[in-house]
């Protein structure tokens, strides 16, 4: 049974969900997304609300129930009030700037990287004096953010002794103590 895959789909108003041959589109305030679902799926729409319903009780198709249902909804979602994910730039004299689409970032190393960001994802960085740079993606596709999210994180990812690297804001870090001193 799946419990994900029963859940209703709320369906704001402004946002129309159209599907053809296996091919699910979502239209809304913030931009339009499409995502391919298996043929055999039915999504039964009626007045604000939708149901996805799987034809059989195959272990396939319960295992694509939840999946389905759950990216249909973040289409939802990513159409009307879009996704946001803020990284924080933790060490010193760790930079990010932003142009065009193109992140620089100084994370430490002898050279600067360049991060090119497809146009779908809005990114901007924000830097205070005496705080972490913090860096700012937007975006309407909740897989692809999460993916450029996590590529980022991936350039320098955030060790355990002094907690220095790329990390989510408000993500907790388990630290390690370092070495004892040495007893007399």
């Amino acid at each position: 049974m799946s419990r994900i895959g029963n859940k209703i789909i709320s369906i704001p108003e402004g946002v129309s969900i159209s599907i053809d041959k296996g091919e699910v589109k979502v239209k809304g305030p913030k931009g339009e997304l499409s995502e391919v679902i298996d043929q055999d799926f039915n999504l039964e729409i009626e007045e604000g609300t939708g149901k996805l319903t799987r034809p059989t009780e195959q272990k396939r198709h319960k295992a694509l129930h939840g999946l389905y249902r759950s990216l249909i909804n973040n289409m939802v979602v990513g159409v009307t009030d879009g996704y946001k994910k803020e990284l924080e730039l933790v060490g010193v004299g760790y930079k990010a700037t932003a142009q065009n689409n193109v992140l620089e970032l100084s994370l430490g190393y002898s050279h600067a990287i360049f991060v090119g960001v497809p146009p779908e994802v809005k990114v901007s960085t924000e830097t205070a004096k005496g705080k972490n740079p913090i860096v700012t993606l937007e975006s309407i596709d909740k897989q692809l953010i999460g993916h450029i999210a996590a590529k980022i994180r991936s350039l320098r990812k955030v060790e355990p002794y002094k907690g220095k690297g790329v990390r989510f804001v408000g993500e907790h870090i388990r630290r390690k103590a370092g070495k004892a001193a040495a007893a007399k």
